[in-house]
């Protein structure tokens, strides 16, 4: 089993920045792919970002420019840096691992998911 913990959720401005990070532990030598989530109130969730053990990326249209997914696997750590933040970004974001997949954007390939973390952005 793998346990992930988001942090570095908060309220911000629209147009600031923000940084998540997501602590894995556990088996993590399991993991291969992992992704960025997100869902707004009365919205289905939907990816943000995913990244392969090797560090290549995928992002979702809406955020392409903006973010930027990394991770430290030395660190069982994984990160979002958002930048130029909307007010259409407000949503609890969920990190998640796949023990089967290199990377993807679909939810339905990860098996660990981590509780959330909140962001706000404000007009």
């Amino acid at each position: 089993q793998v346990q992930l913990v988001e942090s570095g959720g908060g309220l911000e401005q629209a147009g600031g920045s923000l940084r998540l990070s997501c602590a894995a532990s556990g088996r993590t030598f399991t993991v291969y792919g992992m992704g960025w989530f997100r869902q707004a109130p009365g919205k289905e969730r939907e990816p943000v970002a995913t990244i392969s053990r090797s560090g290549i990326t995928d992002y979702a249209d809406s955020v392409k420019g903006r973010f930027a997914i990394s991770r430290d696997n030395a660190k069982n750590t994984l990160y979002l840096q958002m930048s130029s933040l909307k007010p259409e970004d407000t949503a609890v974001y969920y990190c998640a691992a796949s023990f089967t997949t290199g990377f993807s954007l679909s939810p339905s390939v990860y098996d660990s998911w981590g509780q959330g973390t909140q962001v706000t952005v404000s007009s």
